[in-house]
């Protein structure tokens, strides 16, 4: 008898192990599908960003987590298919950067949770139906904020003496670089100063929109933000310090790379607070009930080496107010 209960407690013992096994072979990885506009070889901080984001949630990638990457490559039309191909893996949650993106993935999906890591207006665009309860299946961070176009244009009149004419590269492909450029051509009437446009639809325009900037006796340039700009930036960063016109940039990595100057959110920290977005979705909340946000931090820098290189002092009440110089 103590044989028999013996050999009935070990495959009892066995049994458990087995099932216990077999339950975690089974346990479900997180497939996290990430969509970008640009290449794997641009700016890669909000990247990082996220993943220490995810990281401090106990989201360790490679270990309880795959993150699938998709690049657009500055190619607006490969979006739809970019999103095709994570619902094909069939991931559990899809980040996107940029309006764009955001579009292709809520045109192409309304059951695997969106969030966004930064969207210009996404009310604006129709992609949700309000900041405080977006509704569907998409959530996440806005990097719209109230008057960002016009404190940048007064930043750049501010650092440059006897600014009059702005130019302002644009791309009329970008809804969203649209809706901007409108908001920098009223924060210009408010400031009494003229606006040049300079559209960019291809990789080509870059040469001739300087030219047109020369010819018009511009003083100024902004680069507004859209799908694909880092295609353009390096290019920009080039012929801008060339052509001795100081340039206020879409985002700080072309700052880091050799642009003039740059004011707007901190991407690092939208990206990194998209990660709690994940976190809540892979908890089991529902994307439409989570609150979009805006940006709480922002970044003004300085480049003190380009400003060399085409001539310009930097005022230093101007210079008192960056967050970082690069000296």
């Amino acid at each position: 008898m103590k044989k028999q209960i013996a050999v009935l407690a070990l495959c009892a013992v066995l049994f458990a192990l087995g099932f216990a096994a077999e339950a975690q072979q089974s346990k479900k990885v997180p497939r996290i599908g990430m969509v970008l506009s640009g290449s794997l070889g641009s700016d890669t901080s909000g990247n990082d960003a996220f993943k220490q984001g995810l990281q401090e949630l106990g989201h360790v990638e490679g270990q309880n987590i795959v993150i699938e990457y998709r690049y657009a490559e500055g190619k607006l039309d490969r979006l739809p298919s970019l999103v095709a191909e994570l619902a094909r893996v069939k991931v559990d949650v899809i980040v996107v950067q940029g309006t764009e993106p955001a579009l292709a993935a809520k045109q192409h999906t309304s059951t695997i949770p969106i969030i966004m890591a930064h969207v210009g207006d996404p009310v604006a665009r129709g992609i949700i139906v309000s900041l405080a309860r977006p509704g569907g299946n998409i959530t996440g961070l806005t990097s719209a904020s109230p008057d960002l176009s016009g404190k940048r244009l007064e930043l750049l009149k501010e650092t440059v003496p006897g600014l009059s004419r702005v130019g302002v590269f644009w791309s009329p492909a970008s809804q969203g670089s649209t809706a901007n450029f409108k908001e920098i051509n009223a924060a210009a009437r408010t400031l009494g100063m003229q606006v040049q446009s300079l559209e960019l639809r291809s990789f080509n325009d870059v040469e001739s929109a300087f030219k047109t900037a020369i010819g018009k006796r511009t003083n100024g340039l902004i680069v507004v933000e859209f799908a694909g700009i880092s295609a353009y930036a390096r290019r920009i960063v080039e012929l801008a310090t060339k052509s001795r016109l100081p340039t206020m940039f879409a985002q700080g990595v072309h700052v880091e790379s050799g642009g003039l100057m740059y004011y707007g959110p901190n991407f690092p920290d939208l990206y990194r607070r998209a990660a709690t977005y994940v976190d809540k979705i892979l908890k089991g909340n529902k994307p439409g009930e989570l609150p979009v946000e805006q940006p709480k931090k922002f970044d003004f820098i300085i480049n003190l080496k380009a400003a060399k290189q085409i001539g310009l002092t930097i005022p230093p009440n101007v210079l008192a107010r960056a967050d970082k110089v690069i000296r």
